[in-house]
Parts: C-alpha cells; sequence; structure tokens
C-alpha cells in the first residue's frame, strides 16, 4: 500500500492500526475478484470482524466512536485496495449517522448495535427516469393493519447485494419525503445485481424492486429529520474512494516501470526506469495524487467542525436548525467540499489516464489491469457531475448565494431581487 503522506493524529493511527492487516489480506486478490467480478462478500465479513462496522457507533454505545474525518480515511485505505469493497459501506454509514444524529432512545441504539454487529445497510434512493417526470415515485402509504407498505423501484442501488437492510426513500399519503428501513430478505424486496456501469462493478449497485412491503413504524422516518450534513458526508466518501484509486494508479504504474525490460528506440536512455521522460511522468502522476490527497484532507478539518456544532447543540437540547454558527459551519463546509471535488476528480482521472505514458503497450495488457482505476474513477465522477458543484460556488463567490437554499426558488428570487437593487 501506499498511504498518505500527510501525517494522521494519534488517534486516526491507534483506531487504524487492527485494520491495516485485514486491509492488506484484502488486496490480496482484489485485482482477481474484480476482473472476474466474484462479490466481496467474505472480505466484507472481514471488516466486520475487526469492528470497522462500528467506528461510527459512540463509546457508550458500544462502539469504536471513531470521528467523520477518521472514518473517511479508513475508507480511502480500503479503496486503495479494493474500491468496490470501499463504497459498499457508504449507504451503511450514512444511515448510522442518521440513528445517532436523531438518538431516538432504546431503540435506535439497538438497531445501531446490530448494524455494528454486522447487519450491513444498502441504499435505496435513485430512480432511473420514469413516465411523469417525477423525481421519486416509489411510494409508502399506511397499513390498515398497523406499519407502513412501500412499492417502488430503485436504481444506484449501492452495497444492496450484501445487505441485511436497505434504507429506501420514498413518498407518503401527504407528500412528503419518508426514509424505510427495509428488510432486503423480505420475499417482496428483488435485489437485481444488474449494475450496467464499466466501473464499480462489484458494488451492488443495480436494480431493487419493492411490490408491498411491509415495514414497521418504527423503521420509518421523515427525510427532513436527516443529519443536516448528509450531502458533505456523501460527497466526501466519493472523494475517499477517489484518493485510494490515486494511491493505487501510482502504485501499480511504479510496479509496471520497474517491471518493464527495454525501452522505445526514440527513448533517451535503454533502461525505462533510468528514462528521465519516463521518471517524469511517474513524478506527474505522484504530484496528481498528491493534490487529490491533500485537498481530501483539507477538506475533513470543516466537516469535523460542523459534526462537532451539531453533537454540542444536541447535547444542549438546542434546536440545530435555528443556530447561525451551526448554518454558517454547514455552508463553509459544503463549499469547502464542493471545492475538494473538483481537485480530487480532476486529480484522480488525470493521474489514472497519464500513468499509461510511462509504460509501453504491455502496460496495457488485461493480465496488469491497469485499465480498472480509470473506470472506477470515471465511474465514480460521473455520480455527482463536479460541473454543477463548480457553478454552485462560483454563484456563492460572486452573489453571496448559499449552497443551502440553492433548491429553494423563493430564497434563489430573493437573492436575484437584492443583487439587482444593489447593482
Amino acid at each position: 500500500m501506499c498511504p498518505s503522506e500527510i501525517p494522521a493524529d494519534e488517534r486516526y493511527d491507534e483506531l487504524i492500526a487492527p485494520l491495516r492487516p485485514v486491509i492488506e489480506r484484502i488486496g490480496l486478490d482484489a485485482f482477481e475478484r474484480e476482473r472476474d467480478e466474484r462479490l466481496a462478500t467474505e472480505q466484507l465479513g472481514w471488516l466486520v470482524e475487526a469492528g470497522f462496522a462500528r467506528w461510527r457507533t459512540p463509546e457508550d454505545w458500544g462502539g469504536v466512536g471513531a470521528r467523520l474525518s477518521d472514518l473517511f480515511r479508513a475508507v480511502a485505505e480500503i479503496a486503495e485496495v479494493d474500491p468496490n469493497l470501499a463504497h459498499v459501506w457508504r449507504n451503511h454509514f450514512s444511515f448510522v449517522e442518521d440513528r445517532v444524529h436523531a438518538d431516538g432512545g432504546t431503540a435506535d441504539r439497538e438497531l445501531v448495535a446490530r448494524l455494528g454487529g454486522g447487519e450491513v445497510v444498502g441504499g435505496g434512493w435513485s430512480e432511473t427516469p420514469n413516465a411523469t417526470g417525477e423525481r421519486i415515485t416509489t411510494t409508502a402509504r399506511r397499513d390498515p393493519d398497523g406499519g407502513w407498505r412501500i412499492s417502488g423501484a430503485k436504481f444506484y442501488s449501492t452495497g444492496s447485494v450484501y445487505a441485511r437492510w436497505i434504507t429506501v426513500m420514498a413518498i407518503d399519503e401527504a407528500g412528503e419525503q419518508i426514509v424505510a428501513l427495509v428488510d432486503a430478505e423480505d420475499p417482496d424486496v428483488v435485489v437485481g445485481d444488474d449494475w450496467d456501469g464499466f466501473g464499480q462493478r462489484i458494488t451492488g449497485s443495480g436494480s431493487v424492486r419493492y411490490t408491498d412491503v411491509h415495514v414497521p413504524d418504527e423503521r420509518v422516518h421523515p427525510f427532513a429529520t436527516r443529519y443536516p450534513y448528509q450531502e458533505q458526508y456523501y460527497q466526501t466518501f466519493m472523494h475517499a474512494i477517489l484518493v485510494g484509486i490515486g494511491r493505487a494508479a501510482l502504485r501499480d504504474g511504479v510496479a509496471a516501470l520497474r517491471a518493464r525490460a527495454r525501452g522505445h528506440h526514440n527513448g533517451t536512455e535503454a533502461r525505462p526506469t533510468h528514462d528521465p521522460e519516463l521518471l517524469g511522468v511517474v513524478g506527474t502522476v505522484a504530484a496528481r495524487v498528491y493534490a487529490a490527497d491533500s485537498a481530501f484532507v483539507a477538506s475533513l478539518r470543516s466537516i469535523d467542525d460542523t459534526v462537532d456544532r451539531h453533537a454540542e447543540l444536541r447535547a444542549a437540547g438546542a434546536d440545530p436548525a435555528g443556530d447561525e454558527t451551526l448554518t454558517g459551519l454547514l455552508e463553509r463546509s459544503w463549499i469547502t467540499v464542493a471545492q475538494a471535488q473538483t481537485v480530487v476528480t480532476d486529480s484522480v482521472l488525470d493521474a489514472t489516464t497519464v500513468v499509461f505514458d510511462a509504460l509501453g503497450s504491455s502496460g496495457t495488457f488485461r493480465s496488469i489491469g491497469l485499465d480498472r482505476h480509470w473506470r472506477n474513477a470515471r465511474t465514480l465522477s460521473s455520480h455527482n457531475p463536479r460541473v454543477h458543484k463548480r457553478r454552485i460556488v462560483g454563484d456563492h463567490l460572486v452573489n453571496g448565494a448559499s449552497p443551502l437554499d440553492r433548491r429553494d426558488p423563493t430564497a434563489a428570487a430573493a437573492r436575484s431581487t437584492a443583487g439587482a437593487t444593489s447593482a
């Protein structure tokens, strides 16, 4: 492995130490598993046994109590050896964050304990284009006998193939968004391992269909009660995986150059490992990976500050929604993560492409598998296009637009009017 050159604090070193032998073991056949498209079910179990599923569970709930930044750093290390397996955890830890944020009492603590014990959570949020044009068509209706009935179909359901539970976003009878924790083993749930992307092939990111699935009241929650830094969480999780991919591309590129037996007739040296032009390519890849790693790590502080303030308010019994300090931290962390997204994405996509310039045609051999790094990075980068984030950052800097209310037409109109008046 090639861990980040940016030092982690002592707490992180203490937390990650027992995981590193497991991560190394996962990496032994990760390339072959990805090439053959074999699920990482056994390897997932190794991480659970090592306590990784309990990382974001508070210590007084029986968990590890890792900070969110610690989790992201660990995800990057896992992604360096297996970016598919790393991605499986994204929805799991988000749901844990939800329930710890809500702290609904004994029921939440018991559920989180079960999740920490290995009952992995998959996701059911996005849908493919539908006939009505609505963003979400999955429905949640009250069951006369108690609880709810969930019906609909999801795609991009990352981790669901591995999951014991699946979080599903639906629209209730009042038109409000809810999140239901659905039993993946229910016979009315059909998980399709049919992800059609050319990267992230064994993440279980395909379709899941729900047909009148019963969900008890205690496993249905209003979307509005979710933790307020969820966008920062989801995007930074992607950054962690991309950073791991970048590190892996550098590692494998160096190994491939060292293994080259002969140089090109237009080269400057007979031995490729001594050709300054090829060494310069490796140096360029290293710089791109360093840039991605640095932007990723720099963004983590703003996220931790946001999480800490939110936790302080909850502990004091205050309303987080009315706190100006938290609002400011949410805005700052959103912008910081959005800026990091451009650096991380551009740098890793460049690194996973440029690395081939240091190699001959043998660098494209399937037996080496260097192409998997670009395919995985390109697939992840397409989930949440950075072109839109750059616009939002620019609007914030030029017009003072807050990313927190960018989906509120009233707020947008008010900003537009204010800008015209001041002009």
